[in-house]
């Protein structure tokens, strides 16, 4: 299929248009571009954003971009250990850290999560996409599509028109994709401002720490970006004697640090990105119609608590990819893609529960001394514990704790010249990995399928065993986005053969 467009002049064939450039769409176009995918991503907007906005990454969403070879950038961008120093009415009462003594493990090499902001996240995510021969298309807006049993025509606001196999909304929780194919977007939205976000630069405060300052006032928060003049101001907003909210201003946050810090010492200057934040608690009745797809905040919106909006968004992604991917190279069929919603869909409605749980703990403790965001850990925000067991692609159990559909535990694994080296070496790249543990597993990881990487693991200590919770020779095959599709005895070859020729 030709693709189009009138403004920029021809372009080569174009397989998927993702619409939208944030940590969604990004991680989306990252992973098809790196299976050889044709990929557009258009932008409507003119210019990148330079606000902050999302400020972590789960241990998850590291693992995930690490297989995209982000790893080692995002740690030098970021910092991994942030103390939280809390104020009630203006005075300290404790600082708290909440991933302090967590240490790396055999199973869970990133178990803390990063601090960053999102405009560097997406900064690195176009770096990587570049190295594909793929850029963002700014001030190119989709204004309608319409697709047929072959593909997808999106019309552009200047008139040009790319033709494609599959379009993906990542374009937030406003999505123009979304309101075109009538998909409901089921909940509640509250009718005012709960919080007023800005960047700033401060002076008389120590960068070593995010400090919250609660009281009967409502909160005042200040959090530091590493390498960076920069804070994240977030506040309970001013208003006005008519009780109206006030809109976000240097001069308003100015009077805000005065009223909760009690404080003249401290001096805000150069805000930027000036925003309000309400409550919204709304997830896509489907995520799927005929060949367009929603992700990201298009697909859910939820409370801040947890910090799962930008990682959730990026999971989608990491799911969605490698089956859309497969489809379009012809290694799968078209079925396949019905497990995205199937496996997603879920997990949409578990992080609206716990961001809401969460923000309602953190609302709760605003009248009580020593309570901060940390109050919002209603669940285990890591995003390691996610996993697909309901899922149609989740076969036979390894019979232990670790389940079908469950991530798939990282563990040392030297390579045949004992050099030292980690199951994620092998899981890395958009192939199935059959790990074959003990002599007994060794016939069947000869003559396997191209997308099939097996690897040979003689397990004399019983790490890797553990990890999986298996006993004896077996093998594990695991999934490209690294959660585990089957463990059977070393004899199962035929029934890792039947799982990969199902799929088709």
């Amino acid at each position: 299929m030709v693709c189009t467009d009138n403004r920029k002049g021809g372009h080569a064939m174009t397989t998927v248009v993702i619409v939208g450039a944030g940590p969604t769409g990004l991680t989306l176009a990252c992973g098809l571009a790196r299976q050889g995918v044709a990929v557009r991503v258009i932008e409507k907007a003119d210019a990148f954003p330079t606000g902050s906005r999302g400020k972590t990454l789960n241990p998850r969403s590291l693992e995930v971009l690490a297989d995209l070879g982000l790893g080692e950038r995002l740690a030098a961008a970021g910092r991994t250990h942030l103390p939280f120093r809390k104020y009630f009415a203006g005075e300290f009462v404790n600082e708290t850290e909440p991933f302090a003594g967590i240490r790396p493990s055999a199973g869970v090499p990133q178990p803390a999560g990063l601090w960053l902001p999102q405009t560097r996240v997406e900064r690195l995510l176009r770096e990587r996409l570049a190295e594909y021969g793929v850029t963002v298309e700014l001030a190119t807006e989709l204004v309608d599509f319409t697709q047929d049993g072959d593909g997808v025509e999106v019309r552009l606001a200047d008139g040009g028109r790319i033709r494609a196999a599959y379009l993906v909304a990542c374009d937030g929780g406003r999505s123009t994709v979304r309101k075109l194919l009538g998909i409901p977007f089921v909940g509640d939205s509250a009718p005012e401002p709960m919080m007023v976000c800005g960047d700033v630069e401060v002076e008389g405060l120590d960068r070593g720490a995010w400090h919250q300052w609660f009281g009967p006032e409502g909160v005042f928060m200040l959090c530091p970006f590493e390498g960076t003049r920069r804070w994240q101001l977030q506040a309970t907003p001013e208003t006005d004697a008519d009780g109206r909210t006030v809109p976000p201003s240097l001069e308003s946050f100015r009077r805000l640090a005065a009223l909760h810090t009690g404080r003249s010492d401290l001096v805000l200057t150069n805000a930027t990105w000036l925003s309000t934040w309400r409550v919204n608690v709304r997830v896509a009745q489907r995520y799927r119609t005929g060949r367009a797809f929603l992700a990201g905040d298009c697909a859910h919106v939820h409370p801040t608590a947890g910090g799962l909006g930008m990682n959730t968004g990026i999971q989608d992604a990491w799911n969605l990819a490698w089956k859309l991917g497969y489809v379009v190279r012809g290694l799968a069929a078209p079925a396949l893609l019905d497990t995205y919603q199937e496996e997603r869909l879920p997990i949409a409605a578990w992080t609206l529960d716990v961001s809401t749980a969460g923000m309602a703990a953190v609302t709760e403790g605003i009248s009580t001394p020593g309570v901060g965001v940390e109050a919002g850990r209603v669940g285990d925000l890591t995003g390691l514990s996610l996993g697909y067991p309901w899922s149609r692609l989740a076969a036979a159990d390894p019979g232990g704790p670790l389940r079908a559909g469950d991530r798939a535990p990282d563990a040392v694994c030297p390579g045949p010249d004992a050099t030292p080296g980690r199951l994620f070496d092998h899981f890395t790249g958009d192939h199935f990995t059959l790990l074959g543990l003990g002599p007994g597993a060794r016939p069947a990881l000869t003559a396997l399928p191209d997308h099939l990487r097996a690897v040979a693991l003689d397990d004399p200590d019983g790490s890797v065993r553990r990890a999986y919770g298996i006993t004896g020779d077996a093998l594990v095959l695991v999934r490209p986005d690294n959660h585990v599709a089957l463990a059977v005895p070393a004899a199962g070859r035929a029934e890792v053969l039947g799982y990969l020729a199902a799929l088709r």
